[in-house]
């Protein structure tokens, strides 16, 4: 099993293929093969655990406590002015979500399609912050070529759905960035947390690689509710590590990037 897993690893990015930025991949390879060799030690890990007993009987895994697939949620909040002053300007991008899906069962097509749609939007559009664009404080509105996280947010969010993803699985989320010393200010930041049955991963400007929501160093704040985009709610005390969980099944073991996909056009839309 080793072997074939770094050999997927390897070929992840072999043939070449076509993408919106031309032929190949050569800029996402390494991120992409690292991460596909991460998950695959989770697979063996895994695979090692269910076929271990422990003394009393009891399967070793069902002693192991490994991070929640989702974050714990609270209460209601209010959503960003940004959000409201968009839904004010374009009423169609803010509709309920009510009877869509909650979640997308991944395939290896759907994680090549995660990774190429983010790497697109991070490479596209240089990052300008609204008060240089337009002059304001915050404006969230869907990029061209610049923008900020919030805008690059929204981008992610519409090729996704446009793709065939329930908007009910991509949340917009609102973070706090950790400052690495005592004498850097804690800032904000906006991410796309997207919803699978392999649990909820994070598409965020400032790195190529998709991690799960509890490998990131960010504390979160709140973001959209699944059933309704303009209903936000808060995060549970202290999201900003692993919850526990030890139920086998929540193992997170994500299928690597597979074949390629057509990306939909550009959807940038002028503000």
């Amino acid at each position: 099993m080793k072997e074939r897993l770094s050999g997927i690893a390897k070929s992840v990015c072999e043939p070449p293929i076509q993408t919106p930025m031309g032929t190949g991949m050569t800029g996402s390879c390494r991120e992409q093969r690292n991460a596909v060799a991460r998950l695959g030690r989770w697979l063996m890990a895994a695979v090692a655990l269910t076929a271990t007993v422990s003394l009393d009987g009891a399967p070793a895994h069902a002693f192991l406590a490994r991070p929640a697939l989702f974050a714990a949620i609270g209460n209601a909040t209010k959503a960003p002015n940004g959000w409201l002053q968009l839904c004010a300007a374009n009423a169609e991008e803010c509709k309920p979500t009510a009877g869509q899906a909650r979640e997308m069962t991944l395939t290896p097509d759907l994680l090549q399609q995660l990774y190429e749609i983010n790497k697109y939007v991070n490479d596209r559009v240089i990052w300008t912050s609204d008060a240089e664009l337009y002059g304001a404080t915050e404006r969230w509105a869907y990029p061209l070529d610049r923008g900020d996280c919030e805008d690059m947010v929204l981008l992610k969010r519409r090729m996704l759905a446009k793709a065939g993803w329930p908007v009910g699985a991509l949340l917009i989320t609102i973070v706090e960035e950790r400052g690495r010393d005592k004498t850097r200010d804690k800032t904000r930041h906006a991410v796309l947390t997207v919803r699978s049955d392999r649990g909820e991963m994070i598409l965020d400007n400032q790195t190529p690689e998709i991690l799960f929501w509890y490998e990131t160093s960010y504390r979160y704040l709140s973001r959209q509710s699944a059933a309704d985009p303009n209903v936000w709610v808060s995060y549970g005390a202290e999201q900003a590590g692993p919850t526990i969980a030890t139920a086998a099944s929540q193992l997170p073991v994500a299928l690597p990037p597979a074949s390629p996909f057509d990306l939909p056009p550009p959807l940038g839309i002028k503000p």
